[in-house]
């Protein structure tokens, strides 16, 4: 049972996390009116983003605490929870970089404010892409090593002796 609830929990974490820093963001920069208001416009894109990352957590787990796959060979399971914690950090500033828009014309960097409100949905649909790469990659790994643990068949002799 344990097993089961691990990678749930840890779904609901990362999905939760990647919510509350996505609110954070918003509400420190034009208070919750603005972040309620944000979400609203944008839910086809974050929703997904939140998603997909409680996924990766979820496979992050799995693989990790070999939940699955009772093997003791991790050496691919490590590149791949590299490369998802790279993936998700990727995905999650990028998800995230069009609202240092609110920010940056007090800065005096009004064209970058500009242009990084203009790609707001682009950058949104590279941040969800490198997560479905991570998740896909993930998978990957898992159904590599389930085939390993799969008996291996013999090969039926051509001739039988009688």
């Amino acid at each position: 049972m344990k097993r089961y609830l691990i990678p749930f929990g840890t779904f609901l974490l990362g999905a939760t996390f990647i919510a509350g820093v996505y609110f954070g963001i918003l509400t420190w920069a034009q208070g919750w009116e603005y972040a309620s208001s944000q979400f609203a416009l944008n839910r086809w894109y974050v929703v997904p983003i939140w998603v997909a990352f409680g996924i990766q957590a979820a496979l992050y787990s799995i693989l990790r605490f070999r939940l699955f796959i009772p093997t003791t060979n991790t050496s691919h399971t490590g590149v791949v929870m590299g490369t998802s914690g790279a993936t998700s950090t990727t995905a999650m500033v990028v998800c995230c970089l069009h609202h240092v828009t609110d920010v940056l014309p007090i800065l005096g960097l009004s064209a970058a404010a500009t242009f990084l409100t203009r790609y707001q949905r682009p950058f949104m649909l590279i941040g969800l892409g490198t997560e479905i790469i991570g998740i896909i990659i993930m998978l990957v790994v898992l159904y590599r090593e389930r085939q390993k643990l799969q008996p291996v068949q013999k090969l039926q002799p051509v001739l039988e002796n009688k």
